[in-house]
C-alpha cells in the first residue's frame, strides 16, 4: 500500500471531490483518479462511490478512513521530526488570515521569511470569515475573535484591545455617547450579523444592541464607513490609532464601561505535531506584533 495513494483518498474525502484533491495535492485529475484506483486495488475493496459531480465514502471506505488519516499525519509528523531545524522550512503553508491584519502585520514580513527559507512556499488566503481549515487543507489561520468551542486547536498570540471610534464630522454633527445607553441613538456600524457590541465594566459584561443601519462583512468596510461620517465603529487600537493621530477619526471613550478586549489567536486543524513551516511563521508574527506597541493594553 503506498502512502501517497493513502494521502489521496485522504484529501479526496476532505474536499468533496478528486478534483480537490488533486487540486490540493498538485496533482491531475487523472493521476488521482489513478491512485485512488490503485489503492482499491491493493486493498480489494471499494473505498468511495464516486459520480462526476459528488463522492461518498462506502462502508469500507468508512472503516478505512481513521486509519488512512492516522497513516498520514504520522507519516508527516516523522518527517518533520527527520528534518534538521537549522535546514529551515519547507513545503506549502497553507494560511488563512484577516484581511485588513493581513495587510498590516502578515505580508510586510512574508517575503522575509521566504529567503530566509528557499524551499518554503506560502498560499495566504485574505478573509475575515473562518474557512473549514480540514475541507480546504488550511495548515494555520489566524483570528482575532472571542472564538467559540470548537473542535479546532487555538493558540492565544496576544491580546487585541478595541476602542469606538467615529469621524469629527459625525461627532459635530450627532453629538458624542457618554455611557453604553447612548449607542441605542446612535448609527452603528457592525461587522457581519452583528447585532450588540460587548463591553466590560466593574459590574462585569454589558451588552448594547446596536442601531444598525450599515453592516458590512468586512471590518475594512466599517473602517472606511466611519472615516466617512457614516456611524461608529468599534475598531482594534492598531487599527485606528493612525487616522485618530491624524485627526480623520475620534476615539470616543465612554464613562461607564470600555470595549471587551478579544485576542489575536492561531488556530490550527489538529493537535498533531507542529511543523516546522508553520513554527517560523508563528515566530515570524509574533516578532510583528511585539514590534507594535498598541499590543499592550
Amino acid at each position: 500500500m503506498n502512502t501517497d495513494d493513502v494521502l489521496v483518498f485522504t484529501a479526496a474525502v476532505a474536499g468533496g471531490s478528486l478534483a480537490a484533491a488533486g487540486r490540493r495535492l498538485g496533482l491531475t485529475p487523472m493521476v488521482a483518479t489513478r491512485r485512488l484506483a490503485a489503492l482499491e486495488a491493493a486493498l480489494g475493496v471499494r473505498l468511495l462511490h464516486r459520480t462526476t459531480r459528488s463522492l461518498s465514502l462506502t462502508p469500507e471506505g468508512e472503516t478505512f478512513l481513521p486509519f488512512a488519516e492516522a497513516l498520514v499525519e504520522n507519516q508527516t509528523a516523522a518527517m518533520a521530526r527527520l528534518r534538521s531545524e537549522s535546514q529551515g522550512a519547507a513545503g506549502l503553508l497553507r494560511v488563512s488570515v484577516p484581511i485588513s491584519f493581513g495587510v498590516k502585520f502578515v505580508m510586510p514580513f512574508v517575503p522575509s521569511l521566504l529567503r530566509d527559507n528557499p524551499e518554503l512556499r506560502i498560499s495566504m488566503d485574505m478573509t475575515d470569515s473562518l474557512p473549514d481549515l480540514v475541507a480546504t487543507g488550511t495548515d494555520l489561520a489566524i483570528r482575532i475573535a472571542r472564538l467559540r468551542d470548537s473542535s479546532l486547536i487555538a493558540q492565544k498570540l496576544a491580546a487585541n484591545p478595541r476602542m469606538l471610534v467615529a469621524s469629527p464630522d459625525y461627532v459635530a454633527r450627532r453629538g458624542r455617547p457618554r455611557v453604553v445607553g447612548d449607542l441605542a441613538s446612535h448609527d452603528c456600524l457592525a461587522l457581519g450579523s452583528a447585532t450588540h457590541w460587548t463591553f466590560q465594566s466593574p459590574d462585569g459584561e454589558r451588552h448594547a444592541r446596536l442601531n444598525v443601519r450599515l453592516s458590512c462583512s468586512s471590518i475594512a468596510g466599517c473602517h472606511a464607513a466611519s472615516l466617512a461620517g457614516g456611524g461608529i465603529a468599534l475598531l482594534s487600537n492598531w487599527y485606528a490609532e493612525d487616522d485618530i493621530a491624524a485627526g480623520r477619526l475620534v476615539r470616543i471613550d465612554l464613562d461607564d464601561a470600555r470595549p471587551e478586549s478579544i485576542g489575536i489567536w492561531a488556530v490550527y486543524p489538529t493537535r498533531q505535531l507542529v511543523l516546522p513551516k508553520v513554527r517560523v511563521f508563528i515566530a515570524a508574527l509574533h516578532t510583528a506584533l511585539a514590534g507594535s506597541h498598541s499590543q499592550a493594553e
